[in-house]
């Protein structure tokens, strides 16, 4: 099959993510005690919107129909992980001495080329990526121009420096 459609506009964005939570307080915990989103609004013990410099939410969290329930149980479809994309190297490393304060551990740490990226898990279970994307001029590319991403080491020490 093949595929005819006009591209979407370049200038689309993906503008927020909203989860589904077991206890607001302890996601708030994550996503505003340790991450330093600001809470915009909270619809008591239901709801919160987050947000990174005032926007009206980057981050909605809720407990409609996931209250006290488990995480999303492995080989089960839904989403992977929430990238968060810092706009400098430094306020990565911030976000990582954030979360070595808060003693939260890592489930990796990669330099694809094109990005830097630590991976962990929110309170419920969710699948985390914080992010800083090199200057695109930077980005590897293959001999056809195609860009040629890779996932190595992420040097932590190296990135605590910044």
């Amino acid at each position: 099959m093949t595929n005819t459609a006009k591209p979407i506009d370049p200038g689309t964005r993906i503008g927020h993510v909203h989860l589904k939570v077991a206890d607001l307080d302890r996601a708030l915990g994550f996503y505003r005690d340790v991450l330093g989103f600001e809470l915009i609004q909270r619809y008591g013990t239901q709801a919160a919107f987050l947000s990174a410099g005032g926007y009206h939410h980057h981050i909605g969290l809720n407990t409609w129909e996931s209250k006290g329930g488990p995480p999303p149980a492995p080989g089960t479809t839904g989403l992977y992980h929430t990238a968060i994309l810092y706009p400098t190297r430094a306020a990565l490393a911030d976000a990582l001495r954030r979360l070595i304060a808060a003693g939260i551990a890592l489930d990796g740490a990669s330099d694809h080329g094109v990005s830097q990226a630590l991976y962990l898990r929110d309170p419920d279970g969710n699948g985390i990526e914080l992010y800083w994307d090199r200057p695109a001029t930077e980005w590897p590319r293959a001999p056809d121009g195609a860009l040629a991403m890779t996932t190595q080491r992420l040097d932590l020490e190296d990135l605590l420096e910044a």
